[in-house]
């Protein structure tokens, strides 16, 4: 009878460790524009036997101040979306904690701007004038050179910009213009663009949707957008484009490069699982799907670019530089002083 019983629980115990396990559910909180092929997290679940559940909370700076203010009691085990304009804020704020992900070996140095490794490098973008080609070949005028050709009189009017308070392509051309004339004289820059004529949007969409003439019926034929809209406007062209009908303005220190970062929460419920979801996010494969998702550049130097990137991608060989910490200090006074010479 003993033997039997002994028999009847090492069966049962077997059984047990036989049956399927209930997946984790690892919580990936996010800015709005995040984009996952489905296929691609599916198959992300099923290997490792996880539920992502996303979680979208607004632009990156909403977001994070969510992530903040529920510090101690996450919303989520993994946060992406925090760029390198509210990279000090994030880390002074405590809410991360170190993760030194094998997957880190293969991105580059340049992009590692936590050194303890709370934030992790995903994607970048650069943030850049884009100008409407057709318009400057019928109004037999050549495109802007640089920053410093808009406050010119041929450029009166032309140019429209998003507001930095509001916006993040707003926010990162401002640095950009920090970056190019310096933090005492980016508001003689700001002023000169006031008086030729500068429009300024609440928001991305707006400029780019309702003001830019290669987009909308707008009449403003220089936008403050990304190195990677062209290609985006080749690949939802509804008729086959033998060129990007737009370019961008890639001079020294004229477009801003914004890098986004993952990181898992302090508190994290799901931390095995957060870890292989960051892993993931820095693969290969997710980082080959970056650039269809979101229109950015994959940080994993062996990623493969598709073809419309390859052909019509531009990158700029020197964006302007701020030292995160720099933006973290003076990036609130900065735009206070932007909205009394441009607005007020």
């Amino acid at each position: 009878m003993k033997r039997t019983l002994l028999m009847a629980a090492a069966l049962l115990a077997l059984l047990a460790a036989c049956a399927p396990q209930e997946p984790a559910a690892v919580r990936l909180m996010t800015h709005d524009s995040f984009s996952v092929s489905e296929e691609l997290l599916q198959a992300f679940e099923k290997e490792h036997n996880i539920t992502v559940e996303l979680i979208p909370a607004g632009d990156t700076g909403a977001a994070l101040s969510q992530a903040i203010l529920s510090k101690g009691s996450p919303l989520a085990d993994v946060f992406f979306g925090v760029d390198n304009t509210f990279l000090g804020r994030a880390l002074q704020a405590g809410i991360f904690e170190p993760y030194n992900s094998p997957a880190l070996q293969k991105i580059p140095d340049h992009f590692k701007l936590d050194p303890e490794n709370q934030l992790l490098p995903v994607d970048y973008g650069d943030v850049c004038l884009n100008y409407d080609k057709a318009w400057f070949a019928t109004h037999n005028l050549a495109p802007p050179a640089n920053l410093e050709a808009l406050a010119r009189p041929e450029y009166a009017n032309l140019l429209v910009v998003e507001n930095p308070a509001t916006s993040s392509p707003g926010l990162a051309f401002l640095l950009a213009t920090i970056g190019r004339f310096g933090p005492d004289n980016y508001l003689d820059y700001w002023a000169d663009l006031r008086a030729n004529g500068v429009l300024v949007t609440g928001g991305w969409e707006d400029a780019y949707w309702g003001q830019f003439t290669a987009a909308s019926d707008g009449d403003r034929p220089i936008v403050v957008s990304y190195a990677s809209s062209p290609p985006a406007e080749v690949y939802y062209a509804q008729e086959e484009l033998a060129e990007a009908p737009t370019a961008s303005v890639l001079a020294d220190e004229s477009c801003f490069r914004q890098i986004e970062f993952v990181g898992i929460l302090k508190g994290a419920q799901q931390r095995p699982a957060a870890e292989k979801l960051v892993d993931f996010l820095l693969s290969r494969p997710f980082q080959e799907d970056i650039p269809l998702q979101m229109w950015v550049f994959p940080v994993h130097p062996e990623a493969t670019l598709p073809d419309v990137f390859v052909r019509y991608a531009q990158i700029p060989d020197r964006p302007a530089v701020i030292d995160p910490a720099e933006i973290e200090a003076n990036r609130e006074v900065w735009i206070e002083a932007w909205t009394d010479i441009v607005l007020r």
